[in-house]
């Protein structure tokens, strides 16, 4: 008749006492898996820096259009008025330095998949709203940037006498001609932005996609 081996407590506490090394190891990778996956293609929602961008951008675009329609407020030629254009020129500076961040962001991190996708019209007036709005980020503030170059033969710097000269000679046509693109389109694109939040909210509201989600 067989015997049996009864299991000493030294052999009792080996096969209870597991090396927990593995399975720590275990936990982090799949820690670090779910927090890598937060910002790549995969995820619902934009990376973190593109959203940043993203409505950082749109303040500032706000604040530019908030203090060029203010100037009015304010007499030819005073101060005030001064520093309201300078500063609604500087504004426009920073969203152009900041566009490059944007459109390399998105060359680095594809953006999200719209849920559900989008067909045939739908589809074509996302590309078209969205190479326009891109247009408009680097082109509006080319525009003023060389209305001023051309006109005054430098960029004034706000808050003080400070001036960074422009080699090229000035032009009052040109720079006047310059103006009235930057003018126009700042126009055309009061509408453009509209349309962009009116599309959003419809997005969220009536198709009940993940469109505006994405950037939240």
């Amino acid at each position: 008749m067989p015997q049996v081996r009864r299991l000493k407590k030294s052999d009792s506490n080996e096969t209870h006492n597991v090396d927990p090394l593995p399975k720590l190891v275990t936990e982090a990778v799949k820690k670090a898996t779910r927090n890598s996956t937060v910002d790549t293609p995969t995820s619902q929602r934009y990376t973190a820096k593109a959203r940043w961008l993203h409505w950082t951008m749109a303040a500032l675009i706000v604040l530019a259009y908030t203090l060029i329609l203010s100037r009015t407020q304010f007499g030819k030629g005073s101060e005030y008025r001064t520093l309201v254009i300078q500063s609604h020129f500087w504004v426009g500076i920073v969203v152009l330095a900041l566009a490059f961040f944007r459109v390399a962001e998105r060359r680095r991190q594809r953006p999200p998949g719209i849920t559900p996708p989008l067909e045939g019209v739908l589809r074509a007036a996302a590309t078209l709203s969205h190479y326009a709005l891109y247009a408009f980020l680097f082109a509006q503030p080319l525009l003023g940037m060389l209305t001023v170059l051309v006109e005054k033969g430098a960029l004034p710097v706000p808050l003080t006498d400070l001036q960074i000269p422009w080699p090229l000679p000035t032009s009052d046509r040109t720079a006047e001609y310059f103006e009235d693109l930057h003018k126009l389109l700042g126009k055309i694109f009061y509408y453009v932005i509209g349309l962009h939040v009116v599309a959003a909210l419809w997005h969220h509201i009536v198709r009940k996609d993940n469109t505006l989600k994405r950037m939240l």
